[in-house]
């Protein structure tokens, strides 16, 4: 959870009537107050949603020329982009 210097964050959102029938029809069903409905949506939406990975080089790391010097040894690199 996010906190701000140790207090939870407090969010404040306009809801239309049909979202505001929706809050209020979730919270009855599960029990739940409206916050709680609020938190395990976000849960909900980050899960779906996740992380970015991490840009990466295309192929890095997952062939093998069997050449065990090839990034080291100049010789190797002679003629190339030519």
């Amino acid at each position: 959870m996010y906190y701000n210097q140790g207090m939870p964050t407090i969010v404040q959102a306009r809801l239309d009537e049909r979202t505001d029938r929706e809050l209020e029809r979730l919270s009855k069903q599960l029990g739940w107050t409206p916050s709680q409905v609020v938190r395990e949506g976000i849960s909900v939406l980050a899960a779906c949603h996740g992380r970015s990975p991490r840009r990466r080089i295309f192929g890095l790391g997952e062939f093998s020329s069997g050449v065990s010097d090839l990034g080291s040894n100049k010789k190797h690199l002679r003629g190339f982009g030519r």
